[in-house]
């Protein structure tokens, strides 16, 4: 007789789902078939509209018994979430008690974050329980800055050199641990240093996460048990982002923790944009091109903000503010081969791109800036180096170049490198960042006469 295998326990199967993702999963569903719903019925308006026949009241919408159908579905759909979502929230106070969960297994963690970094605008937009927090933490663990006392506590024998390391999109801070190496150990290690690691929802907008990370830095700096004497930011790739606009917050903010920052450090961030983003937007273009596939552009924009927010690098609220993240109406006009140099229409997305709103933002003065970028290609000087960068960030964006001055990042020659044979998330792992890193961030060694 086969032995039965052992039943997780309780706690073992909240660590991957919990009773209230159920709840926050029904909502989502029922968004999705509506969305659904509405583009079928876009489809089906356009092939009357087509056949000449009389059209509803909206562009998208059909009229007639053919709209109450539509209509009725989306009702009923309505209906069933409704029920479904109140049914739950009157359950889950017996089933779920979150002074009783364990610890998140990294997995959960890691599709929330992928889920953020896709959808996050619309989670939090909706207030689904699935949307994530700004959070600063240590450990593994969330600072407490709501309480002085337990923050203090948990700061016990922090250093007076604070590393702040901020993950990219589709990320959270957990997964700064890739093969067995985190950055952010490693350096506190040598360096003597206390890391802190920032989880963000990174669907929302870029100045969004930056101006909360601020607001948050700041406060944890008045909370710093010992005089700081430095600050490091490290960001990958939107992280760095993130970063730069937090700077320009504090900046404006006049935060106190802006005069102890010393040096910024980007890994493969996307300062110019990321191709990846001007390829979504290429297929919004070409779906909306026939009344046909035009009802399909919703999926398309399904895209979180975050994400359109990395088509041209977008760091401050001005970039966005007052526009369609989706509107292709505008476009600049290809330039001559007299005004630009070689290579302007890949670096500035010329042709099916949107027109590049943002205002000159410059590093910040009296900071080191570094920037390490990476590139696929085996060695120095081959087309693929240029065209492939690191896979998702192109070796020009993440070194700051850009054929307009005004826009361009001025990184001193030793605060530049370029990796070989690395991909954009091999950047966390890599022997040769690591050692970059500390070469940069390690204090100057004193001379025989100083």
């Amino acid at each position: 007789m086969t032995p039965r295998k052992p039943q997780p326990t309780r706690d073992a199967l909240l660590r991957h789902v919990r009773p209230s993702d159920l709840q926050a999963a029904v909502r989502l569903a029922a968004q999705a078939t509506t969305g659904v719903i509405g583009v079928a019925e876009g489809v089906h308006q356009a092939v009357r509209q087509r056949l000449g026949l009389p059209a509803g009241i909206e562009p998208d919408r059909t009229g007639g018994l053919t709209g109450q159908i539509y209509q009725g579905i989306r009702g009923v759909t309505q209906l069933v979430g409704h029920g479904l979502d109140s049914a739950l929230a009157s359950l889950l106070p017996l089933v779920d008690d979150p002074a009783r969960h364990p610890e998140p297994s990294p997995g959960r963690e890691a599709v929330l974050a992928a889920l953020n970094g896709v959808l996050g605008d619309h989670l939090q937009a909706t207030g689904n329980p699935l949307a994530q927090s700004t959070e600063l933490r240590l450990a593994g663990r969330r600072l407490p800055l709501e309480s002085p006392a337990l923050l203090r506590e948990r700061l016990a024998g922090a250093s007076s050199h604070l590393i702040v390391l901020l993950h990219g999109l589709c990320m959270n801070d957990t997964q700064w641990l890739r093969n067995g190496h985190d950055h952010g150990a490693f350096l506190a290690q040598a360096l003597g240093a206390t890391p802190v690691y920032l989880r963000y929802n990174s669907g929302l907008h870029t100045s969004t996460n930056g101006r909360e990370f601020a607001r948050q830095l700041e406060w944890l700096v008045s909370q710093w048990p010992v005089p700081l004497t430095t600050i490091t930011l490290v960001g990958h790739s939107m992280g760095g982002l993130v970063a730069r606009a937090a700077v320009d917050e504090a900046q404006r903010s006049q935060h106190r923790w802006r005069t102890q920052l010393k040096h910024l450090v980007f890994l493969g961030t996307p300062h110019h944009g990321a191709p990846l983003e001007r390829a979504g937007h290429g297929v919004d273009v070409l779906l909306g091109a026939t009344p046909f596939t035009a009802p399909f552009k919703r999926l398309g924009q399904l895209r979180s903000a975050g994400i359109t927010d990395l088509r041209h690098g977008h760091v401050r609220d001005a970039d966005w503010q007052g526009r369609d993240r989706f509107g292709s109406t505008e476009r600049r006009a290809a330039p001559s081969s007299d005004a630009h140099p070689r290579g302007a229409w890949r670096s500035e997305g010329w042709g099916p791109g949107f027109v590049d709103h943002r205002e000159p933002l410059p590093l910040p003065e009296g900071v080191a800036c570094m920037a390490v970028a990476a590139t696929l290609a085996p060695q120095r000087g081959l087309l693929a180096e240029r065209l492939t960068g690191d896979g998702l960030v192109p070796l020009r964006s993440a070194l700051g170049q850009h054929d307009d001055p005004r826009h361009r990042l001025v990184f001193p020659r030793e605060g530049q490198r370029t990796v070989y044979r690395t991909g954009h998330l091999e950047l966390l792992s890599s022997p040769v960042v690591a050692q970059q890193l500390l070469q940069w961030l390690q204090p100057p060694t004193a001379g025989p006469h100083d």
